[in-house]
């Protein structure tokens, strides 16, 4: 079995508790290789200050480089000059490959127009609303865990474990382990 690829598109500043749950599971536990792209293949630092050298430069990233492409939060995707991703989301979601957005990240995937066939959520409506011109909120889901529709997930930037189970579930569908995970992570919040 070959192992899957999976995109991480990183902005500076980006919020380390969304990738790590996701990340250390499909690499450490189901063999992926995760590779990370940033704006001019720069290095970029988390919130928490963990510095990440990218494998290549964001512009480069194309659907053949990957089987997922994950979209981590940042302030960064609020500003005006944030980058524009939305024909390799687009073009991911047309192919199959299923895309996780999360936070900051589900502004890009509103920005791209692929939020207004899919039920999504994100930080709350109003974000989206604010920083995504032509954005509606027909399908909209008030939710504090991630929501998962026809091969997106998306979530606010409160919900990573939601997130990561969601979106392993997409990438391995029948692998016990993603069950297992989404026990665990779940079992902090049970009546002690």
């Amino acid at each position: 079995m070959t192992a899957k690829r999976i995109a991480v598109v990183l902005l500076d500043e980006f919020a380390d508790w969304e990738l790590g749950v996701f990340a250390a599971a499909a690499r450490a536990w189901l063999g992926a290789r995760i590779d990370h792209y940033t704006p001019g293949g720069r290095v970029v630092r988390s919130m928490g200050g963990l510095t990440v050298t990218p494998e290549a430069a964001l512009e480069r990233l194309a659907p053949a480089d990957f089987d997922a492409l994950v979209v981590i939060g940042s302030s960064g995707w609020e500003a005006s000059d944030a980058p524009d991703i939305g024909p390799i989301l687009r073009a991911a979601l047309s192919a199959g490959c299923p895309v996780g957005a999360i936070c900051g990240g589900t502004l890009a995937a509103a920005r791209a127009g692929v939020l207004r066939q899919r039920r999504h959520t994100s930080n709350a409506a109003d974000y989206l609303l604010d920083h995504a011109p032509g954005y509606d909120g027909a399908l909209y889901v008030e939710s504090p865990r991630a929501v998962v529709d026809d091969g997106l997930v998306t979530a606010p930037g409160s919900a990573p474990a939601s997130f990561a189970t969601g979106l392993l579930g997409l990438i391995w569908p029948d692998h016990p382990l993603v069950g297992q995970l989404a026990a665990m992570i779940s079992a902090e919040h049970r009546a002690a």
